[in-house]
């Protein structure tokens, strides 16, 4: 028996670990262990990932995603669907792109011992701001 209070929202907005579903040039999913962050009023999720993984190739030839999180007793799921855009990767650790993944760093942990740091690792690492608009949410507590 379900619980109708269940909020599959609530479990996205405090999981900090799910599994990303991308489609791959052949159609099949490709998933990816990765540490999402759902901003519940924008109503997006964000991913950092890498560029040149599969995940962010996949992204790049179709911009649609599909995110699911679990419960830390794995009684409870809840999927968010939606298209997808990416940003980055940033060549200077001040521009556009870099701030992206400043802000959405500053969402999902707060504030970074050592800025400058940061910054060159998000240069360094060709790292890439993922945002989901999710348009559909689904899920389901099922103790």
């Amino acid at each position: 028996m379900t619980d109708a209070a269940f909020d599959p929202r609530a479990l996205l907005a405090d999981s900090r670990l799910g599994v990303l579903a991308t489609i791959k040039a052949n159609g099949m999913p490709q998933l990816s262990p990765v540490t999402p962050c759902y901003d519940r009023d924008a109503g997006v999720i964000y991913v950092s990932m890498t560029e040149g993984r599969a995940k962010t190739n996949n992204l790049r030839r179709d911009p649609r995603a599909a995110l699911q999180v679990t419960s830390a007793d794995g009684w409870a799921w809840a999927t968010a669907e939606g298209p997808v855009t990416l940003t980055g990767p940033g060549t200077d650790p001040h521009g556009p792109e870099v701030e992206a993944l400043v802000r959405y760093y500053r969402i999902a942990a707060g504030e970074h011992p050592d800025w400058a740091e940061y910054r060159s690792v998000m240069v360094s690492d060709r790292r890439v701001l993922m945002t989901m608009t999710v348009e559909h949410v689904y899920g389901d507590k099922l103790r």
